[in-house]
């Protein structure tokens, strides 16, 4: 059987090819599948999909009648995907339940200590051979306040660095993390911790109840020189309304490794064309905010355990098990 992996970058195409050797015959396209990349997926009967893809229903429909039967998701999200007509559809959706979570923890901190001490702004100074320190006061993330929206595994990680850092630390989720309360952790109401912290990262997945998070009153309610960082999903965040607080000067820095309208954009190059996503182009011009295209989980461990997981999920499907990570079972 040769299956067709989707949205594959070419670190990780050798990955993929020798994961899979001895299994299954892979062929992997860079292209993500969408309602025009869709008929390459004809007469496989498993596909394997990264986030970027669109598995909404006229997708699903055109799988299913090309012979599709099993779609292997590449990340623990899976909110492109129409879980509802697959299961009508009888397609088997599997996703990868578990990868390591310092992979992202480490990187939302990489995002936090990079807006507040300025460090793309000191680099490409010095590129150009400026030594002025004007402008890159930072401050010390020792004795502040750490609030973490979603306290799961990648939740904890980064409140084990900030707890590291000698910070404060207050959580909110719907269920305490009892490794976060060993750290000294505090639960509160979502409107306190907005209110009391000087770095907000979220680790929340996205759905229904979770878009827009935060929103503009969340926004407003936060600290005037707080640090927000996203590494979850860019939905989290109505970004409209984060151009409207920044663009009255707000916000000591935003680290930003997702974006709600990345779906066309992220991993892929743009470099020669005019992008018209007015809100992404304007997001970009401001000093504090840092942009990068959804790499927070792009480590060699986190993709190796990824694409290993998805592995064992296309051989479960074949032996007719269920695991953790099958979101829509075999019928």
């Amino acid at each position: 059987m040769e299956i067709v992996a989707f949205g594959v970058q070419s670190d990780e195409m050798p990955l993929i090819e020798r994961a899979f050797q001895g299994h299954h015959d892979v062929r992997c396209v860079d292209v993500f599948l969408n309602e025009d990349t869709a008929p390459i997926a004809a007469g496989h009967e498993v596909i394997c999909t990264s986030v970027n893809c669109d598995l909404g229903h006229r997708v699903m429909q055109t799988l299913a009648v090309g012979g599709t039967q099993m779609v292997a998701q590449r990340s623990t999200g899976f909110n492109n995907i129409d879980l509802d007509v697959a299961e009508r559809l009888g397609i088997t959706v599997a996703r990868v339940s578990y990868y390591s979570p310092y992979s992202v923890a480490e990187f939302a901190w990489t995002l936090a200590m990079a807006v507040n001490r300025r460090i793309v702004r000191a680099s490409t100074r010095t590129r150009d051979f400026d030594f002025r320190l004007d402008g890159l006061m930072g401050r010390d993330m020792h004795g502040r306040t750490a609030g973490v929206l979603g306290t799961g595994k990648i939740g904890e990680a980064f409140a084990r660095i900030a707890h590291g850092f000698g910070m404060r630390l207050l959580g909110w989720d719907i269920a305490e993390n009892p490794a976060c309360a060993e750290l000294g952790m505090t639960y509160v109401p979502k409107e306190r911790l907005l209110a009391e912290s000087d770095l907000i990262s979220l680790h929340v997945p996205l759905m229904p109840q979770t878009s827009h998070l935060i929103d503009a009153d969340a926004l407003k309610s936060m600290k005037d020189d707080a640090i927000l960082v996203n590494s979850s999903r860019g939905g989290l965040i109505d970004t409209a309304a984060l151009v409207a607080e920044l663009r009255e000067g707000r916000f000591t820095g935003v680290g930003l490794d997702v974006y709600e309208a990345e779906a066309g954009l992220f991993f892929l190059d743009k470099s020669l064309e005019a992008v018209d996503d007015d809100t992404l182009a304007r997001l970009v011009t401001f000093p504090n905010v840092l942009v990068t295209s959804h790499q927070a989980y792009y480590t060699e461990d986190a993709v190796g355990q990824i694409i290993h997981a998805t592995v064992r999920n296309v051989l479960d499907y074949e032996a007719g098990r269920r695991s953790e990570n099958v979101l829509v079972p075999r019928s």
